[in-house]
């Protein structure tokens, strides 16, 4: 059953233009930009048979050329990295039997995120995309919290049924707790990490359905899928002791370079 991880990347992001091509400073002192260090946490991932950056802008081209990456060309109009991935899968003639989105902010990702999330939608045939949700202790709901406070949009939340089927995703932290947790301990808050994967039916057809309120107004891609009646699978991964957490915001930066300093990642 092979797997293609698509790493979408644009340069004009609303909230960080030039994104992708941001530096960060590794434990020993090497500088790699966000979207090298994306390609290489998915050059990582066992039981992959393919991996390729997927962009519009020739910056980012010739920057992940530069590294080694292979480079798909996708269209300005791609509303999401969804979008991207779906336009990727097709200019590759298809194929794949599941198709991975690592969001190209994500450096931090480990391996066995991505690893444990194809064993869950391969193990749950109803569902169309699976997305991994990581369980926050106080420290990192607590910088969720921060972040709110302070007006930064951080990571985003979920919310799932019994059946791990998601019930919402959300920017704002929920469910809502009045409770203040020390930073070892666990919370009822899951942190949605922002990669999926996807059966090509469920892929190849999100572009065509219509952006819903829901997506409008959170500005999570996701939401489509539930807006349109498709099941998506919450799959509980374990940190076992790493950290993470994405660039969002210029303020990030040194959060994940002291991250990676503290984990010895290079």
């Amino acid at each position: 059953m092979p797997v293609l991880v698509a790493i979408p990347a644009r340069f004009a992001s609303t909230r960080y233009p030039g994104k992708p091509l941001v530096p960060l400073t590794g434990a020993t002192g090497v500088s790699r930009s966000l979207i090298e260090r994306s390609w290489r946490a998915a050059r990582e991932v066992s039981g992959v048979d393919r991996v390729v950056v997927a962009t519009d802008d020739a910056r980012i081209r010739e920057a992940c050329e530069a590294f080694g990456a292979e480079v798909v060309m996708t269209s300005s109009d791609c509303a999401n990295g969804t979008e991207r991935c779906a336009e990727t899968h097709a200019a590759l003639g298809g194929g794949f039997d599941i198709v991975v989105n690592l969001q190209g902010d994500a450096p931090l990702t480990p391996h066995w995120f991505i690893e444990d999330l194809v064993a869950g939608l391969r193990a749950a045939p109803d569902a169309g995309v699976a997305t991994p949700v990581l369980r926050c202790d106080g420290a990192a709901l607590n910088g969720f919290l921060a972040d709110r406070r302070e007006g930064r949009v951080g990571g985003t939340t979920a919310v799932f049924a019994a059946d791990h089927s998601a019930m919402y995703f959300s920017k704002e932290v929920i469910p809502f707790t009045s409770r203040r947790y020390g930073d070892d301990e666990e919370t009822p808050v899951f942190h949605h990490v922002g990669v999926y994967a996807y059966r090509p039916d469920a892929l190849a057809a999100y572009p065509a359905w219509p952006t819903g309120p829901l997506e409008q107004l959170e500005g999570l891609e996701q939401l489509r899928f539930m807006e349109n009646g498709r099941k998506v699978l919450c799959v509980e991964v374990e940190a076992r002791g790493r950290q993470f957490w994405e660039l969002n915001n210029p303020e990030d930066v040194p959060r994940l370079e002291r991250m990676m300093r503290e984990m010895g990642l290079e």
